[in-house]
């Protein structure tokens, strides 16, 4: 990421707090509090009491960091230490909304910061967005028409460039040391899924991934794509997706420059990437690809938002109402977003 003189970031990154009934505003403050260097030049989007409840769950038997009201985010260099800086989104007199249960009033809340720091890293206020957990539920309940970040984003990005939804392709990634896997399609059921395995939507996925990855890398990467039945079809045995829709989509990506390969059994190509072999796994679904990422530990994996005009992070684990307000939420996978956030934004 470009700094100033004397090191100091240009743009601060913008971090929303997510669904504020579930564990965001918990992991947020605890990497203020483990982290400090790391989220220097970072802010918080979203609700000061809900992060003020969020800090004093995770503080122990220490005084729990104190948060600072910013009103722009270039006051977030200027906090003092051990205070977390807090764009307030929304009604700053509402009472937070009960720990551990979905609601309309939660998912308004965490869809608004959401809204407001895409809006301002579509305008270049913030250099990336690193987005906590949604509950899809609680999305649901506040009347908005999107499953997830990825599609609300979509929308945003979309609306921001004057273009209809279908032409701002955005594709999941998964990603942590060990392993990055892109999804061919997101949140959909599994049978919408396999309608969605046509040859455009597969070579639009190698190419996103292929593009942005070559940003990342700095070279073109290898691009492993996974089939879709097992054993990649057995030569149509099992199907004839391979034959007719996914060999044909590859073809076409490496005429064009790719350095793509496949398709590969399901079953084990994710093992070869993880050995090193390929730079990234192309995913015809969404357990296909996120099963094997999680697997290695979410607390080490990042989602990734593909093919958008800003850059986009997150953890990879939901809201765990569960154990929200308990102070045991881990923010690793948080850290390791806001790394990957610097890192992508560079």
């Amino acid at each position: 990421m470009s700094a100033a003189p004397g090191g100091r970031l240009l743009r601060p990154i913008a971090i929303t707090m997510g669904d504020p009934a579930g564990i965001g505003p918990e992991i947020v403050a605890k990497a203020f509090a483990q982290a400090p260097d790391l989220v220097a030049g970072c802010f918080v989007v979203g609700d000061v009491a809900c992060m003020r409840r969020g800090a004093a769950a995770v503080a122990g038997t220490r005084p729990p960091l104190a948060t600072a009201r910013i009103q722009a985010p270039e006051e977030a260099f200027d906090v003092p230490p051990r205070c977390i800086p807090v764009l307030q989104v929304g009604d700053a007199g509402a009472a937070p909304p009960a720990i551990g249960v979905a609601s309309a009033q939660g998912g308004r809340m965490a869809a608004d910061a959401v809204l407001w720091a895409t809006r301002a890293a579509l305008r270049g206020e913030v250099a990336a967005i690193v987005t906590a957990p949604l509950h899809k539920e609680a999305l649901a309940a506040a009347g908005l028409p999107y499953p997830g970040h990825t599609e609300l984003l979509q929308a945003e990005a979309a609306a921001h460039a004057g273009v209809p939804v279908s032409q701002m392709p955005v594709r999941m990634m998964l990603a942590n040391d060990e392993l990055r896997t892109v999804l061919v399609s997101i949140h959909v059921a599994l049978r919408e899924a396999l309608d969605a395995v046509t040859l455009p939507q597969v070579l639009e996925t190698v190419r996103i991934t292929d593009r942005s990855l070559t940003a990342l890398l700095g070279r073109r990467p290898r691009i492993a794509v996974a089939g879709l039945n097992p054993h990649a079809g057995e030569g149509g045995l099992f199907g004839r997706e391979e034959i007719e829709t996914i060999a044909p989509a590859i073809e076409t990506a490496r005429a064009e420059g790719m350095a793509a390969s496949g398709p590969y059994a399901p079953d084990t190509v994710f093992m070869r990437a993880r050995r090193g072999e390929f730079d990234a796994v192309v995913a015809m679904y969404h357990d296909q690809g996120l099963i094997p990422v999680k697997y290695l530990g979410v607390e080490k994996g990042v989602n990734v938002t593909l093919g958008l005009p800003l850059v986009r992070t997150s953890p990879d684990h939901g809201t765990a109402f569960d154990i929200a307000g308990t102070g045991r939420a881990d923010a690793s996978s948080l850290l390791a977003a806001v790394n990957m956030a610097r890192e992508l934004s560079s």
